[in-house]
């Protein structure tokens, strides 16, 4: 019998992300496409905010990008090592019954986030859509994952290195152009990203929902971390969302509360970079 939040497997996507799937067998019982957990690697460590991947078997599945200190300790650890605690699933489930044809976009880590939302809407019975955006090859991530996951996979880079040269909402102008009828959208990922998915929708008269991933502490409304402003109203984003109507989210003053903290993590990051060793990986004290 695994130990309480062991790593069961771990796995490298690319050179900034892993995914590590945990024995939390009560929290993959209740977990719905569009749920996140917030988990801490050890007594110590700040609290991390994380998209339930998948789940199964009593596991669940996080991807994690190595951005800031917390998720660099994080990576340091190992199958058979336990996570300090873990609380979920969390957030309002993304709705996915009678769409119809819908786009599921996402960009980078936030295909990890768009990867369970388009299960959850291919399982229910949509036809879906789902185009993915990495920078570059070396980038790519989830392709079997979400292949598995979607009626079309199409799969986009910046710098035109693997599939679509382009933006994700290129691939969505282009594919409306030529005739598909989306019923809704979804935009998972940067908020730069979202702001202008939610743009190309309405420009085409389309629903789009996007998925919110501000500063979170507790994750359960009290803190006031990940308000954001929605239709002119405050919302948190951990118990309101994680998501919301695009068309009403005030994404200029989202995208500028998420700068808040962006010295300081960088001094962080690099602080715990001069801990680490680069040949063992060990934690130098």
């Amino acid at each position: 019998m695994p130990k309480k939040f062991e790593i069961i497997h771990k796995r490298v996507l690319n050179p900034e992300m892993s995914s590590i799937s945990v024995y939390a067998p009560w929290i993959a019982a209740k977990a719905k496409p569009g749920q996140f957990i917030i988990l801490r690697s050890n007594e110590e460590a700040e609290r991390i905010p994380l998209t339930i991947s998948s789940h199964d078997d009593g596991l669940i599945t996080v991807i994690f990008q190595k951005a800031g200190a917390g998720t660099m300790e994080l990576d340091l650890l190992n199958e058979g090592d336990c996570l300090a605690d873990m609380a979920g699933p969390l957030g309002k489930p993304t709705p996915v019954e009678g769409y119809g044809r819908v786009a599921v976009l996402g960009g980078g880590l936030g295909c990890a986030i768009a990867l369970p939302v388009a299960r959850g809407l291919h399982e229910a019975g949509n036809q879906v859509d789902l185009i993915a955006g990495f920078r570059n090859e070396e980038r790519v991530i989830l392709q079997d994952e979400m292949k598995a996951a979607c009626t079309d996979l199409h799969t986009c880079t910046d710098d035109g290195s693997f599939g679509y040269h382009g933006f994700v909402t290129n691939k969505l102008e282009e594919l409306i152009k030529s005739g598909v009828k989306f019923n809704q959208i979804f935009a998972i990922g940067p908020l730069p990203m979202m702001k202008f998915a939610t743009l190309m929708a309405k420009k085409y008269d389309i629903p789009c929902m996007i998925s919110m991933c501000p500063l979170m502490i507790d994750g359960t409304g009290m803190c006031g971390c990940c308000r954001v402003t929605v239709g002119g109203e405050t919302k948190f984003a951990c118990v309101d969302g994680p998501d919301f109507d695009g068309y009403l989210v005030d994404f200029d003053e989202a995208i500028e509360r998420n700068r808040t903290y962006q010295a300081f993590e960088t001094e962080r990051r690099e602080e715990e970079a001069e801990h680490i060793c680069n040949l063992t990986g060990e934690v130098r004290k």
